[in-house]
């Protein structure tokens, strides 16, 4: 795997972070450490897509915060199931495999082409 896509990877695990703690901070100490996640998570974001392609990027990002968001929302905060958004997050989380499956790297061959 490309360092950069790690670096994605990362960055959603600090946007679920930051948009739970927009939810649920009483803090002050949570509300820095919001705060703090919101940074590093658009650093890790803005610094991955020098390299890779921003529209396939943003995608991903995007679809796996919004699936994360809802796996926390379950399990941390004991939200009520719902079976349809549980689907949803599958299919979403699909999708985001696909792009980054059909998604080439700058300097390499498109996949199926020789």
């Amino acid at each position: 795997m490309n360092k950069y896509w790690l670096l994605v990877y990362i960055s959603t695990f600090f946007e679920v972070s930051w948009v739970t703690g927009l939810k649920h901070a009483t803090t002050g100490l949570e509300w820095a450490g919001t705060v703090i996640c919101i940074f590093v998570s658009f650093y890790l974001l803005i610094t991955a897509t020098k390299k890779l392609p921003i529209s396939t990027v943003y995608a991903v990002f995007t679809g796996l915060g919004a699936a994360g968001t809802v796996i926390v929302e379950l399990v941390l905060f004991s939200n009520e199931v719902n079976w349809l958004k549980l689907i949803l997050c599958a299919v979403l989380i699909t999708g985001v495999v696909g792009l980054k499956m059909v998604t080439t790297e700058p300097g390499q061959p498109v996949k199926g082409e020789n």
